[in-house]
């Protein structure tokens, strides 16, 4: 698909980038963060009804998923991967609507899924691994 006219290419290919730097910053640093406080998140997990053993599972995803975004390795399966946990995560973590922080929370999680969806779509672009 052809680029627009309104940007350079070598701009956009920095875009790209700093783009999946960005999303997977995310999952990156949060994987990381959960093995440092593996006891505290396997609580957290059983008190909102998740079992603990996932938690192996959701820090793999993570820190995996955000390492492969970040160079740009198979990243639309990557993508698509964190998405579907972005969606998840969001459903049974910040489904209170009451509380408008969790209502926040469970936005900023349907957001970030977007933009994944978007890699999904699009590819990693040329300063990637994949290299479409």
């Amino acid at each position: 698909m052809p680029r627009s006219n309104a940007m350079s290419p070598k701009l956009a290919n920095l875009a790209e980038l700093a783009g999946r730097v960005l999303l997977a910053s995310l999952f990156l640093l949060s994987g990381l963060s959960k093995i440092g406080a593996y006891d505290a998140t396997v609580g957290y997990m059983q008190a909102m009804g998740v079992p603990g053993v996932a938690l192996p599972l959701v820090i793999a995803l993570e820190v995996l998923g955000g390492a492969a975004l970040i160079v740009g390795y198979q990243t639309r399966v990557a993508a698509f991967l964190l998405a579907g946990f972005s969606l998840v995560s969001a459903l049974l973590f910040h489904a209170n609507f009451a509380d408008q922080i969790q209502t926040i929370m469970f936005l900023k999680n349907v957001s970030i899924a977007g933009g994944l969806l978007l890699l999904v779509a699009n590819g990693a672009g040329p300063l990637s691994l994949d290299r479409r």
